[in-house]
Parts: C-alpha cells; structure tokens; sequence
C-alpha cells in the first residue's frame, strides 16, 4: 500500500544503497584502517571520488590519504555546487545546460571505467535488465539499489564458479 511506497521513496532518498555499493567495493584497498580512519574516509565518498579512487587504486601505487584527499576536495566542491545552485538556481532557465543529458553521459562514464572483461559487460547488462523490471515493482528509485545489489551477487557467484584469472582482479 501507499506506506511501502513511502517507505521505499524515503529509503532511496536517503542514497544509503550507492554508498554502500561504492564503500564495499573499495573495502579491500583499505583493510588496514582503524575504524575512525574509515569513517572519515567514508563519510567524503562521492560518485566521482568513488570512480577515481577505484581506478587509481586499480592501476597505481595509490594509498589511503590520497584518496581521503580525493574524497573530501570532490565532496566539499560538490557541497560549494549544491549552495551556489541554490542560490543562482533561479536565474538559470530550464533545460538551459542540458543537465539530464550531463548526468547521464557522467553516470555511462563511470560505468565504463569499471569495464575490464566480459563478464563486467554481462552484469551491467543484467542489471540494467533487472533495474528496468524491478522499477515496475518497487517505488521511488529503490529498484536501482535492488537491482544493483542483485546482479553484482550474480556476478560474484559466476566468477567464482568460473574463476577465470583475468577477470577476478
């Protein structure tokens, strides 16, 4: 009924799924951290930090402050957007920047950083297959944290069962 519905809106309002998605992913390059560390480290993730620290950490000697600066410059740049969009928000005309077009062609982007084999390509297709069902299920935008969840589980179970080298790295 319409309370699951609230329920789901308020949940993916909150963001909490991508975080974890990104905070989980990047969890075996910080293993050694006191839990203090991590929790500074956690709290300046954003989408972009998350995609350059990946990559960095991926393909170079890349350590923990690095990406703590990483993390905290791109959230206070972002934090600085979000007031000055605020306040200058009204003076710019709809659809004046493209900006949904902007967000979508960042959101591939990141997406095709992550690619580094077959198997990549396979679940990003089955989870944009599962977001799109799933989003005829749940309310707000719940289904992509779902189906997200879900296709990387499928991934992770194919992989091990595989356990082709070039792809569990």
């Amino acid at each position: 009924g319409d309370g699951w519905k609230a329920l789901g809106s308020t949940i993916s309002d909150l963001k909490p799924g991508d975080h974890l998605l990104m905070s989980s992913s990047l969890s075996v390059f910080l293993r050694n951290l006191g839990a203090w560390r991590l929790a500074l480290y956690g709290y300046g993730i954003t989408d972009e930090s998350f995609a350059v620290n990946l990559t960095r950490f991926r393909d170079e000697k890349w350590d923990w402050r690095r990406a703590l600066v990483v993390n905290h410059l791109s959230n206070a740049a972002w934090v600085g957007s979000t007031v000055a969009g605020g306040y200058a928000g009204e003076f710019i005309p709809h659809g004046a920047f493209g900006i949904d077009y902007a967000l979508i062609a960042m959101f591939l982007c990141l997406l095709v950083f992550q690619m580094r084999g077959a198997l990549y390509w396979l679940i990003a297709a089955v989870a944009g297959g599962l977001a799109v069902f799933i989003s005829i299920l749940l309310p707000g935008n719940l289904y992509v944290v779902v189906a997200s969840v879900l296709a990387a589980t499928i991934g992770v179970l194919v992989r091990r069962k595989s356990k082709t080298p070039e792809e569990s790295t």
